[in-house]
């Protein structure tokens, strides 16, 4: 719900602005001359522009045009690259628009390490989406309180959106696996290519037996020059994967 309530904060400060009701009992919004949005997630083909390439653009866009009396409402920051540098980027771009630029911002994301800025930046505050927790199943409760979550519900989200019970199984494996990893002082984080080659170890092991398909897919993976693909490429690379792993698992049938 945090997407949802981004854009009904947007629409309710438009409504205001021009002399409209709102839907409250009361509202204290104040003069806002813009209003700045980053909430999406996408990528650009025609211009060669990945996911991240647009939300940095988007940003950057942001930050050089706000003004104190701006809303700014950015969805979840820094997804298309890695953990650590999205993590850091959107603590600092939190940061300048906190100290330097000083508007009105409503930034959400799933680090929750981020929730930690409460402590250091006095103007900030955390707000979460209530949730409820009965026999392994979450209750989406429709209202923002006070307070930072503590933990991610993707798995939950996912055994709602009825994917298959194997795969909820094994993914709440592999979460258990890398919490545990995470947590013994490895220095650097997993990266997509960690989990693939990890369950692919798991799962040669579990078989007894290397697959030639799964090997030459990974080994086409591991000598990938990412930096100089574009995103069309990169999805065609994607595709190509896996239709030879279905023709394989067709065969194999």
């Amino acid at each position: 719900g945090k997407s949802t309530s981004l854009r009904q904060v947007a629409l309710i400060v438009l409504l205001a602005q021009m002399g409209s009701f709102v839907p409250a009992d009361a509202a204290h919004i104040g003069v806002v001359d813009r209003i700045f949005t980053r909430v999406g997630a996408s990528d650009d083909l025609a211009t060669g522009q990945s996911t991240f390439m647009v939300e940095m653009t988007e940003t950057g866009t942001i930050c050089h045009n706000a003004t104190r009396r701006s809303l700014v409402l950015i969805d979840e920051l820094g997804r298309g690259t890695s953990t650590y540098d999205g993590m850091a980027l959107a603590q600092a771009i939190a940061e300048y628009l906190h100290d330097e630029i000083q508007c009105k911002t409503i930034m959400s994301t799933h680090y929750h390490e981020l929730t930690g800025l409460e402590e250091t930046l006095p103007r900030c505050r955390n707000l979460r989406v209530e949730v409820t927790e009965q026999r392994g199943r979450i209750i989406f409760l429709y209202k923002v309180v006070p307070g930072g979550a503590d933990r991610s519900y993707g798995i939950n989200v996912a055994r709602m959106a009825g994917l298959p019970a194997k795969i909820l199984n094994r993914a709440s494996r592999l979460l258990v696996q890398f919490e545990r990893s995470g947590s013994g002082g490895h220095a650097g984080q997993l990266t997509f290519a960690d989990l693939f080659f990890a369950a692919a170890a798991e799962e040669t092991a579990a078989d007894g037996a290397v697959d030639p398909v799964e090997s030459a897919v990974i080994e086409e993976i591991k000598g990938l020059r990412v930096e100089q693909m574009t995103p069309l490429q990169a999805l065609l690379a994607i595709d190509g994967w896996q239709k030879r792993l279905q023709q394989r698992d067709g065969d194999a049938r």
